[in-house]
């Protein structure tokens, strides 16, 4: 173990003279200063029970100058002392919390000086319980006072030491072991994520009927990989995964087996000199509030424990190709290129390929097409819609010492094949939709106290909000026309103890209507106001209520009650109030109808952080 820890502190002195960034050289001395004090633990707890082992077993007593000169030796690794050269045509690896099978328990420490003896050793298992080490002060991964709860709630891989080296590439584990109760008002039979816009009216049988339920599906799991080619260029590539799939076979009648699924998979390209940042992949959007930049994993992201986060805020992740350009970490502009979905809804039951209803003065309407099933690695189950092109978005920050603030453009397009009444054939028709919006976080006198906030208005942009209030819906020619939203949440983030995070979130999204009159003389599209809603109000009646706004107030906080070398162990208590309005409508007898429902969830959560010691 002592060969293994001296071997893994001498290696960063190339790792050191590599690094072009200030943050990962915190780290790697920080790890040293930790990794000096386990080993200098390690000798005295030796030093003690020597005398025990020389008058049973005859082990000899290890010297003080022995711990003397090999803590003299991570001094000179710590301030840039020399290394030894790895053998020729072996490729360099350095392991953090490795012990090479020469050294056991009862090795005395001059054994250290045999250096050529790491090209033949066999490394022990890469997690090993080291002990407590009381004479070392405690350092913790988490940032628990940043203003980005991303940084306390999830893993900040970014903080961890490496596990292990091999050659320039750096590898970092992150993730957490994670169990919730989850308690609903309504029955939506959902896991830990909440459908937001499914709160049944009192129609419903499932409406006031609660739901309880426990999953630990949100485990998650989290790989850095990082090389430095020259000072001012850097290489990283990131994965993170969790439980939140479920296939043909999953239930929860006998093992609850849910399936891994990817939730960011992307690489990065960092030029320093420059101020270029480059990103190919799968990561949260560029319409995301961010606590620092445009660069990923500093997203700002509410606090909460429902993995469908809160209405109001901007929610997607996506395949994309990002550039970015910054001018001294202080204004950034950047460019994404995202993956497009579009969400379809109709007053009237509409699948694709089906007729819409005829518009005023015509006697049948046109037939749609606007969605596929999936294909090949895509769900069978699910409709993909059609994609003419991909989404851009264009944004620009300021980093200031009053806060985080930035601006954004989106653009969108939306196609729908069309066959016309009486025709054999198909048109194709595009549609240009986006909107405009910002974000901000900033500190309110102190940096225990952090005002958030997020907006985005625009039409067709209902997928980038958790609600999934729809995209688009048809016009009279059954051209896709884009619905017009908007989406906002203000959260106030509070940091009373370094260990305790308090959060209260409000957000609202809202959508305006697109209509036709129909041959029949009734209004058809998204957000109609004259269809008889009577049986919304009833148990087993018929509602077809649309929804136009939902409003949602959360609260709640998270406690780090362990934190130690072991890891650090967190819990959550968090409670959501959602409200739902639907467009009015009438009881068919000329009555105003004003269907609303509402909702509750109590979130108890528990995670522990292995890696995060």
């Amino acid at each position: 173990m002592l060969l293994g820890a001296v071997i893994f502190i001498g290696s960063p002195a190339t790792a050191l003279a590599q690094s072009a960034d200030d943050q990962e050289l915190a780290a790697i001395k920080a790890e040293m200063r930790m990794l000096e004090g386990r080993l200098q633990a390690i000798e005295e707890r030796r030093h003690a029970k020597a005398p025990s082992r020389t008058a049973h077993s005859g082990t000899t007593k290890t010297p003080p100058a022995a711990h003397t000169a090999t803590a003299g030796r991570i001094e000179e690794a710590r301030v840039g002392g020399a290394r030894t050269a790895p053998t020729p045509g072996i490729m360099p690896v350095s392991t953090a919390g490795f012990a090479p099978s020469g050294v056991t328990a009862g090795a005395t420490a001059p054994a250290v000086a045999s250096a050529p003896a790491v090209t033949h050793q066999t490394p022990s298992p890469l997690f090993q319980w080291l002990g407590n080490q009381h004479n070392e002060a405690h350092r913790t991964s988490i940032d628990l006072t940043s203003s980005s709860p991303l940084a306390i709630t999830q893993t900040e891989v970014d903080h961890l030491p490496p596990v292990f080296q091999i050659g320039n590439l750096t590898v970092r584990l992150g993730g957490f072991i994670d169990f919730s109760n989850i308690w609903r008002s309504s029955n939506l039979t959902s896991g830990p994520a909440t459908a937001w816009n499914n709160f049944p009216y009192a129609n419903s049988p499932n409406h006031g009927l609660s739901e309880e339920r426990f999953s630990a599906q949100l485990t998650r799991f989290s790989t850095l990989l990082e090389a430095n080619p020259t000072k001012a260029v850097r290489l990283q590539a990131y994965v993170e995964a969790d439980f939140g799939g479920s296939g043909g076979t999953t239930n929860s009648v006998q093992i609850n087996g849910y399936t891994p699924r990817l939730r960011q998979g992307y690489f990065t390209f960092t030029q320093k000199d420059w101020g270029l940042h480059v990103l190919m992949g799968q990561a949260w959007s560029l319409t995301t509030n961010y606590a620092k930049g445009v660069i990923p994993r500093q997203e700002q992201l509410p606090a909460v424990t429902d993995n469908n986060q809160i209405p109001g805020i901007t929610f997607t992740r996506v395949p994309q190709i990002r550039i970015a350009k910054d001018w001294d970490k202080k204004y950034w502009l950047a460019l994404s290129i995202e993956d497009p979905q579009a969400t379809v809804a109709f007053s009237d039951s509409l699948s694709s390929g089906g007729i819409l209803p005829a518009s005023y003065g015509r006697v049948a309407g046109p037939r749609v097409f606007y969605s596929n099933a999936g294909g090949v690695l895509l769900n069978p189950n699910t409709q993909y819609s059609y994609n003419p092109a991909p989404d851009i978005v264009l944004k620009t920050a300021v980093d200031t010492s009053f806060g985080h603030y930035e601006v954004f453009g989106l653009a969108r397009w939306f196609r729908g094949l069309i066959q016309p009444a009486g025709e054999n054939h198909t048109h194709k028709n595009t549609q240009f939709g986006g909107g405009v919006g910002a974000g901000m976080t900033v500190p309110l006198g102190t940096d225990k106290l952090q005002l958030t906030g997020n907006v985005l208005a625009g039409q067709g942009v209902g997928r980038y909000g958790p609600t999934l209030i729809p995209d688009t819906t048809f016009d009279q020619n059954g051209n896709p026309s884009p619905v017009p939203e908007i989406m906002g949440s203000l959260g106030l983030v509070g940091h009373p103890a370094r260990s305790v995070l308090l959060y209260t979130y409000g957000g609202v999204e809202s959508a305006g209507r697109r209509t036709y009159l129909g041959a029949d003389g009734l209004q058809h599209g998204y957000g109609a106001t004259d269809l008889n809603l009577s049986g919304c109000e009833y148990e087993f009646g018929t509602c077809s209520a649309q929804t136009k706004t939902l409003a949602s107030l959360t609260t709640g906080g998270w406690w780090h009650f362990l934190d130690g070398h072991y890891g650090s162990v967190m819990g959550g208590l968090q409670y959501t109030y959602i409200r739902k309005f639907a467009f009015k409508g009438n009881d068919g007898a000329g009555h105003a109808v004003d269907p609303t429902t509402y909702g509750h969830t109590v979130y108890v959560t528990f995670r522990y952080y292995p890696f995060q010691q």
